[in-house]
C-alpha cells in the first residue's frame, strides 16, 4: 500500500467519524420512526467503513486521523441552530443530504489530490 493510499484511508476514516457524529446528533431530533431507522442503518454502515479503515491503517502501522476540532464544532453548532429554528423531518433530511454532498466533494478532492491513488483506481 502506497503513502497516498494511506492518506486516503485516513481521510475516509475521518469523514466516517464526522458522518456518524452528525447522524447521531440528528437522531435525537428525529421523531419519524422511518427516518430514525434509516439514520440508524446508515450510521451503522459508516461505523463499519470507519472500522475497516482503522483496521487497515493498524495493519500498516499507521495512525488514524480525527476530524479537525473546528470542523466538528462548526458542524455541531450549525446543526443545533438549524434544528432550533425548524425540527421537522424535512429539515433533518436536508441536513443529511447536505452532509452527504459535502462528503462526496471531499472524497473527490482527496482522490484527485493523491496522485498515485488516482492512478490505481
Amino acid at each position: 500500500m502506497n503513502e497516498d493510499s494511506i492518506k486516503l484511508l485516513k481521510e475516509v476514516n475521518a469523514g466516517c467519524k464526522m458522518a456518524t457524529d452528525s447522524m447521531e446528533q440528528l437522531m435525537d431530533f428525529a421523531k419519524d420512526k422511518n427516518l430514525k431507522q434509516l439514520i440508524e442503518i446508515y450510521d451503522e454502515e459508516h461505523i463499519k467503513i470507519g472500522d475497516q479503515c482503522h483496521q487497515l491503517l493498524n495493519q500498516y502501522g499507521k495512525n488514524e486521523k480525527d476530524p479537525p476540532q473546528m470542523a466538528k464544532a462548526f458542524s455541531w453548532i450549525s446543526t443545533e441552530m438549524k434544528m432550533m429554528m425548524n425540527k421537522d423531518t424535512c429539515k433533518i433530511a436536508n441536513i443529511l443530504v447536505d452532509g452527504c454532498n459535502m462528503g462526496v466533494k471531499s472524497l473527490s478532492k482527496y482522490i484527485h489530490q493523491y496522485e498515485s491513488m488516482r492512478k490505481s483506481l
